[in-house]
């Protein structure tokens, strides 16, 4: 599965608590803290240029939170996509993402009650290409882990962190580039 050649922007959701702890946090709600805020507004400002027409976000609080900020910085509505949520990590919510993520990343782990790092992608692959159909310059807000699964569907790296509040133009090639915006 293939991500669809068309130019994007991928914002990850400002700074929560539980990333600055290193926890994993997958499906549970947990707020942008003062400095994701920040990184929101931050963000704004450095994709204010950029031609974005259509912002498309995960369900979930802290990406909304991030793509509102932004839109309204922009003018632009925030669709959400709910297969743009980040994985399920079960039974791991909440703890040290150090000992386990790798692996999960590899497909030699799934928490209980988590999802797969093969199902996520079987998920938000076709979730980010429905985003893409447009024919404006789409911003992506969204998560960590979501987007180790669209870098491993563009031929990347998945074992690579992306930073909170950055944004990161997404330019097909081959292999895809990943720049940073601003």
């Amino acid at each position: 599965m293939n991500i669809t050649a068309t130019e994007f922007i991928f914002l990850r959701h400002g700074e929560t608590d539980w990333n600055s702890k290193g926890l994993s946090q997958g499906r549970s709600e947990v707020p942008l803290n003062p400095r994701g805020l920040a990184q929101a507004h931050h963000a704004a400002r450095l994709v204010a240029d950029r031609g974005i027409r259509h912002i498309v976000a995960s369900p979930l609080g802290r990406a909304q939170e991030t793509a509102r900020i932004v839109g309204e910085a922009l003018g632009v509505t925030v669709g959400t996509e709910t297969d743009l949520q980040e994985a399920s990590f079960g039974a791991q919510e909440g703890h040290p993402i150090a000992t386990w993520y790798d692996d999960w990343v590899s497909g030699g782990y799934t928490p209980a009650g988590g999802e797969s790092f093969a199902a996520l992608q079987e998920r938000v692959v076709p979730a980010v290409n429905q985003a893409l159909c447009g024919p404006h310059l789409t911003l992506i807000v969204a998560h960590g882990a979501m987007f180790r699964a669209i870098r491993a569907a563009m031929g990347l790296s998945a074992l690579v962190r992306t930073e909170n509040g950055v944004p990161l133009r997404c330019v097909p090639a081959a292999p895809w580039r990943l720049e940073p915006v601003g």
